[in-house]
């Protein structure tokens, strides 16, 4: 310390001049001279650090360690950097640790061997470095999100596609041959005949009426432009469109079972939207039975519902793909066989859901499905929803 206090004004212009903090130690780790930036990144007063023990600014956890490494580079004369790449921390004077960096550089002065360290506080650096990381990260989490969902997409559109180009291709194939047959019937007798492809014809336009529409249905609820109108009407007058409509349908043997509790019924609701659910429920009803089966519309009241269940005896829902029966395109692999492009439920089920109404199911694979549609008594609660998704 005698040296550096004979020195103290070169010692002094030189340590001052720059931004670093400056400790230089002994052979014994004591503090034998310090500039005014180390000691205010450490918070002591001036000369404060002198003829303490290096270990005063350096984390409990390191001493056992450190006084070996110092002696160590003591014996090596080399210029280096502390830690090489490893966390460094420096310890102030109130216990609070700092990251810092410390370049190490050994000499001798009269016959007395020392360091010095330069030592930088990087505490802005390391928080701006830890946002940087952090930005980084969630960006990249944002990139693959918007990568995945475009994959995801992609692999949407080529399924749509394949759909659509399957399910008016085989319609549209069967119009031609009834049409194609028609031409060559010209004679009286031959009415009948002129009759069944006629029925041919009305029966798949009426499909792909039916297929436009729940596109047009999908585009409309993804662009918000769904508009319910929320009124009274017969309940019998939906369950006898519906069933009209679906007659047209049945497989050899197949009856669908009216209710008989409706016919004085009013409810308040809807109407197109209850008329859609119940038409794609009971379609896929005949579509996944098999022929001399019987097809159940039932009705009931509930305390705060009105329920209204459609119940099957046909090939039913696999467990493990059932969690996705109410996902866009989604069929079951035991459906693939039949028409179908995977969007009703969908559409019946957010049809229903923006009018604060639960559609839901249980099935058994070859054994059969119910799907329940239940829909609040109340009125208000109705019209707030339909209103809430305007």
């Amino acid at each position: 310390m005698i040296v550096f206090d004979k020195n103290s004004n070169i010692f002094n212009l030189l340590s001052e001049g720059i931004s670093e903090g400056v400790i230089v130690v002994n052979a014994e780790q004591i503090i034998v001279a310090t500039n005014s930036s180390a000691e205010e990144m450490f918070g002591y007063e001036k000369d404060e650090l002198i003829g303490k023990s290096l270990d005063c600014i350096i984390p409990k956890r390191y001493h056992h360690n450190h006084a070996n490494h110092v002696s160590n580079f003591m014996e090596k004369s080399e210029k280096r950097k502390m830690g090489h790449g490893r966390d460094l921390n420096g310890l102030r004077k109130n216990g609070e640790e700092i990251p810092v960096e410390a370049g190490l550089n050994p000499f001798n002065l009269y016959g007395n061997r020392y360091v010095m360290a330069l030592v930088t506080d990087i505490t802005d650096r390391k928080n701006y470095t830890q946002k940087l990381e952090k930005t980084v990260q969630e960006r990249t989490k944002q990139l693959t999100d918007a990568l995945e969902k475009e994959k995801e997409l992609n692999e949407l559109k080529t399924r749509f596609l394949s759909l659509v180009s399957h399910e008016f291709k085989t319609p549209l194939s069967n119009i031609l041959t009834s049409v194609t047959l028609l031409s060559k019937y010209k004679e009286t007798k031959q009415q009948d005949k002129r009759d069944k492809h006629v029925d041919t014809i009305k029966s798949k336009v009426r499909q792909l009426d039916s297929i436009l529409n729940d596109f047009l249905s999908i585009e409309r609820l993804e662009l918000g432009k769904v508009n319910y109108v929320i009124e009274e009407f017969p309940l019998s007058r939906v369950i006898n469109e519906v069933v009209y409509d679906a007659n047209m349908l049945l497989k050899t043997g197949q009856k669908i079972h009216y209710p008989d509790n409706v016919d004085e019924f009013h409810i308040t609701f809807d109407e197109k939207t209850l008329a859609l659910a119940l038409s794609n429920l009971l379609q896929n009803a005949i579509k996944y039975s098999p022929e001399d089966t019987a097809i159940k519309i039932l009705f009931s009241v509930e305390e705060e519902y009105l329920v209204l269940q459609i119940i099957d005896q046909g090939i039913g829902i696999p467990t493990n793909q059932q969690k996705y029966i109410f996902d866009r395109y989604f069929r079951a692999e035991n459906a693939l066989l039949n028409q179908g492009t995977g969007i009703g439920l969908n559409i019946s089920k957010q049809h229903l859901a923006n009018l604060g109404t639960t559609l839901t199911f249980e099935s058994e694979e070859n054994v059969g499905s119910t799907f329940t549609i239940r829909i609040p008594k109340n009125s208000k609660l109705l019209m707030d929803n339909s209103l809430s998704n305007l």
